[in-house]
């Protein structure tokens, strides 16, 4: 892995995305014959999460990939209640089981694992190799590619229709934005994994059909445009006017 860092970062990083894509989707078919949902992508991911772990460490990355306080006080990022509001969205229909034990236990590994990999991946490896050259770029690029890597559940066999796939790429891509913001700015990506695992991992304790579809989806229209939009206003215009 060092060999080919050290040639490109920008090919590191993209190899690494590709890897979780297609690794993830395979892991989530094989999990679905098992019978148990996200059991054998539990497993790959966190197998996942512990070789780039292994590797940022042994490799001395971890302060330039924000394994490190922030540099910004929590204040001055509203103590982070914006994103709070974001991951518990989940839960506003009621609480529930409906993955059962097992199937709540590997989706929650699997989520958490996620939180880290992808903010590693997208905020990390992707952001850091891109932002030297062009920082506005940079911070679009991570942004979309997270976004739009949420495509493929269209064709993974997770049950979303176009319509919920859109506003969940949308959704992503804010989420993205305003992740990638907070970290180029207070240089700690520990508050992006656990707002990223937490998002994730709360969705397997949400009750089953217990929101209407209409009602939900235009909670989730009023999450992006209010609490994300208000806050990437709040981060772009009010803290950091002069940024570049």
């Amino acid at each position: 892995m060092t060999k080919i860092y050290k040639k490109s970062e920008i090919t590191f990083a993209i190899l690494w995305i590709v890897l979780y894509v297609v690794l993830s989707s395979l892991a989530d078919q094989l999990s679905e014959s098992v019978g148990i949902v996200k059991s054998v992508t539990a497993v790959l991911h966190v197998v996942m999460s512990l070789i780039l772990l292994l590797w940022i460490r042994k490799s001395g990355l971890g302060e330039k990939y924000g394994f490190c306080r922030s540099k910004v006080p929590a204040k001055r990022f509203l103590y982070y209640l914006p994103l709070a509001i974001t991951a518990s969205a989940s839960l506003w229909g009621g609480v529930g089981l409906p993955l059962g034990l097992p199937g709540t236990v590997c989706y929650v590994i699997s989520m958490c694992c996620v939180g880290f990999l992808e903010e590693v991946i997208f905020r990390g490896l992707l952001f850091r190799a891109m932002e030297k050259d062009n920082l506005k770029t940079a911070i679009i690029v991570s942004a979309l590619t997270f976004g739009l890597g949420h495509i493929v559940n269209l064709f993974n066999g997770s049950g979303r229709d176009l319509t919920s796939t859109v506003v969940q790429i949308i959704f992503a891509v804010l989420v993205g934005f305003v992740l990638v913001l907070i970290f180029y700015h207070g240089g700690s990506l520990i508050p992006c994994i656990v707002f990223h695992s937490a998002n994730n991992a709360l969705g397997a304790f949400a009750a089953e059909g217990a929101m209407d579809p209409k009602v939900s989806m235009a909670l989730n229209v009023i999450l992006i445009v209010a609490v994300l939009g208000g806050y990437s206003f709040y981060l772009v215009k009010k803290i950091f006017p002069k940024a570049e």
